[in-house]
């Protein structure tokens, strides 16, 4: 597959803004920076951040095995999936491919780019459907989209169903792995030179912790990733982000003792989940979360939300009638939870 005919035309002949930080990189040696029109009184973040921050991609780079030039950085994941239909989806003409249930930010950065949504949805089991989602593939099918562990669901797709959509599907594929930490199955980071299509998505949000400052990363062949810096703002990471994110990357023995935990609760929130008269069932998760069909989904969250409890309720979602979605919480968040599940009659 040649990524360059899936690339938009204007987007290929695009210059792209050159930045002081661009034209001047090494900003650590002694030097009078007069170049970017800053103050110069240093507060620590008067200078404008690494534009391409490269100090968080050598870390990354080093614990993931791959090569800084297959990595962007985004102000958070949907920053990354915006330029990437930004790249690859000309307006009004072209679609996009997802599996309801799923992450809904895939159809609203969709909609906003003007891109059709086709939707192919998942079996009974939460698995995707290879067949008919070829089948609904057009030539103007650019991207699919396979969020894995998925959300709201929580389990992953089979690695068979995912390799033959990447061989036979004629666009980009996305898999969202920002559950991935928390999950036996391995990551497609390390297959990224067997498919040149192929384009994986983490987070600090989740496993590492950081949702609030914001930081998603995008992994993919040197090709695409040098098409979406075209794309990306100068200064899209800020500098707070920067040195909060290579302080916890550096740290991960906290970051694994932190997701032990999580799944030592996770799995301690199913063992009394089972003697809930009012669950119907309880789907397998390799999330921080778990999705329950229980009898009255909206009654349910009702009363939860009147005990101080919130969680999100998806019964609005295909496949997820009188379904909802609990966060695996800390020890003393989860024995309110269940505390709160059996007081409801």
């Amino acid at each position: 597959m040649n990524i360059e005919d899936l690339i938009r035309d204007n987007v290929k002949a695009l210059k792209p803004y050159s930045s002081a930080r661009d034209e001047y990189k090494n900003a650590s040696k002694d030097l009078v920076f007069l170049d970017a029109n800053e103050n110069p009184f240093n507060n620590g973040v008067n200078r404008y951040p690494d534009p391409q921050q490269n100090s968080i991609k050598d870390i990354l780079a080093h614990q993931k095995s791959i090569a800084r030039a297959q990595i962007l950085l985004g102000n958070g994941s949907d920053e990354v999936l915006d330029l990437i239909f930004r790249a690859f989806c000309n307006p009004n003409e072209d679609n996009i491919i997802t599996l309801p249930p799923t992450y809904g930010m895939y159809e609203v950065l969709a909609n906003i780019n003007a891109v059709e949504v086709i939707k192919v949805n998942l079996s009974e089991t939460f698995q995707p459907q290879v067949d008919d989602i070829l089948e609904a593939a057009n030539t103007f099918s650019k991207i699919l989209f396979l969020c894995s562990p998925n959300n709201p669901t929580g389990n992953s797709f089979k690695t068979e169903d995912i390799e033959k959509l990447l061989k036979l599907f004629k666009g980009i594929i996305v898999i969202d792995e920002a559950y991935i930490d928390f999950s036996d199955q391995k990551s497609w980071l390390q297959r990224l030179e067997e498919f040149p299509n192929l384009i994986v998505t983490q987070t600090l949000s989740k496993a590492y912790g950081m949702a609030g400052i914001r930081l998603g990363i995008c992994y993919a062949s040197k090709v695409i990733i040098s098409v979406l810096n075209k794309i990306k703002p100068p200064y899209n990471v800020n500098e707070l982000t920067q040195q909060k994110a290579k302080e916890r990357l550096s740290n991960l023995k906290d970051v694994k003792r932190e997701i032990q935990s999580i799944l030592e609760q996770r799995d301690w929130l199913y063992s009394e989940l089972e003697g809930i008269s009012f669950i119907e069932t309880i789907y397998p998760s390799e999330a921080n979360f778990i999705l329950l069909k229980v009898d009255d989904a909206t009654k349910r969250y009702s009363e939860l939300i009147e005990s101080g409890i919130v969680i999100r309720n998806r019964t609005n979602q295909t496949g997820c009638n009188n379904c909802l979605r609990f966060t695996v919480g800390s020890q003393i968040e989860n024995i309110k939870l269940i505390r709160a599940l059996k007081t409801l009659q």
